[in-house]
């Protein structure tokens, strides 16, 4: 299968179809917040240009420790998920770039860039993998990678590093996040201290490697695949990071990698705060880091979280331009139809953080005046903005209704009848 897609009379149709109501909403709308001084023109233009990229291994199905159950037509190669990714990009038109993870998506970048270009893809973050075994290294990573108390070990969680900026330069991108399962399951297993100098002198050899037009993410995590300890935690220890390593270094903020309950918007502005905010792995949890769509669970603190963005936006931090990725598993759904769904909350949250009236905010929280200021907020939460998001992606030649023209279009059925099918009944995420 080559550049299989979407016809545009697919999407034609179902547009046709939704047309006349999507325009009486979109008048409706547009005159609701005329009456508050809002231009919903204006607010449409920002929203179909806020962007965010979408995961290679997303597009798979993903698993648990205990099991996998593959579902019809999935890709058999980054290839295929290059395609896959398009699909989602011709109907959302959010999604124009994709975030890489090597060794899973290693090909020749020759042969990943023109099949990118000819998709109309971009290439977003690229992401690194020392948390699982390939068949062919020398070391494993099962006691850690880049704090391993062997030296050649580190060596080679570094190099691999190296190898996926090169790659990443090859293909235009400007950004590695490093991720590490490193941690320790017992205490006394590891010394806290001597462990965590290990993986700064580790990620030092990567930072010289990068490109002067390049960031590094580092990205903490609480737990797992280490449960008693883990070397990059929390927040403040991945701030300590990237202060320790320079000025192209940065904290990514994976929404499902801290302890429930806690306050994700307000660790958002204290990066933003002191320049060291990198991006986003956008997801959603109940229990822990769960994988789940973006907005399925908690879409208020997916707002809030947009509210300190909107809030930086409109302050003209010196520097911000976080970089927004989609980090999901899909283990009941049809990949495809999550990460447009994903897609589109993630528009809308930042579609509805732009509606907060920042003058009124400031003097009711100036004012100590509690209930108003966050009546504010529930305020901009509340308005439906549906039309909005639907005209950007009008507007950008795509679907009024993305998912149900995905639907109409039968690409999972074709889709199926080319890629094999695949048995289940292993664990892992992909």
């Amino acid at each position: 299968m080559t550049g299989l897609k979407i016809s545009s009379d697919v999407i034609a149709a179902e547009n046709e179809k939704r047309a006349a109501a999507h325009k009486s909403d979109y008048a409706a709308l547009g005159e609701k917040l005329a009456r508050s001084n809002i231009d919903i023109d204006t607010i449409t233009k920002k929203v179909a240009e806020f962007f965010v990229a979408v995961p290679s291994w997303g597009v798979g199905t993903g698993g648990t420790r205990f099991a996998r159950f593959p579902g019809l037509g999935e890709p058999r190669h980054i290839f295929d998920k290059l395609e896959d990714c398009s699909v989602i990009q011709q109907l959302t038109r959010t999604t124009p770039t994709v975030s890489l993870h090597i060794p899973w998506d290693k090909a020749d970048p020759k042969d990943l860039k023109a099949k990118g270009d000819a998709l109309g893809l971009g290439f977003d973050a690229m992401n690194s993998n020392t948390f699982s075994d390939t068949p062919d290294q020398a070391h494993s990573y099962k006691y850690g990678s880049l704090s391993h108390v062997d030296a050649a070990t580190r060596a080679q969680a570094v190099e691999h590093n190296l190898e996926c900026i090169e790659i990443g330069n090859a293909l235009g991108s400007k950004a590695l996040t490093v991720w590490i399962g490193d941690g320790s399951n017992f205490p006394g297993q590891s010394n806290f201290t001597r462990q965590f100098e290990r993986y700064l002198d580790s990620m030092r050899d990567i930072y010289k490697a990068l490109p002067d037009d390049w960031r590094l993410f580092s990205e903490h995590k609480m737990y797992e695949p280490a449960f008693y300890s883990t070397v990059v935690q929390d927040w403040g220890t991945n701030y300590l990071i990237a202060q320790t390593l320079g000025e192209k270094a940065f904290c990514l903020v994976d929404l499902g990698h801290h302890a429930p309950n806690t306050n994700i918007e307000m660790i958002v502005a204290r990066l933003i705060q002191f320049e060291k905010l990198g991006g986003f792995h956008f997801n959603d949890s109940k229990y822990g880091d769960d994988d789940l769509d973006a907005g399925s669970v908690e879409p208020y603190r997916l707002f809030l979280v947009f509210n300190e963005l909107v809030d930086a936006e409109h302050r003209g931090v010196k520097g911000f331009h976080p970089a927004h990725m989609i980090d999901q598993s899909h283990n009941v759904t049809d990949p495809i139809e999550s990460l447009i769904s994903s897609a589109n909350e993630i528009r809308r949250a930042y579609a509805q953080a732009l509606l907060v009236n920042r003058g009124a905010l400031e003097g009711f929280q100036n004012d100590n005046d509690a209930l108003m200021a966050t009546e504010t907020l529930k305020r901009a939460y509340r308005t439906d903005v549906e039309a909005i998001l639907a005209e950007a992606r009008l507007r950008s030649g795509g679907a009024i209704d993305p998912v149900a023209t995905y639907r109409a279009s039968g690409y999972r059925t074709q889709v199926a009848a080319q890629r094999p099918a695949v048995k289940g009944g292993s664990g892992g995420i992909v």
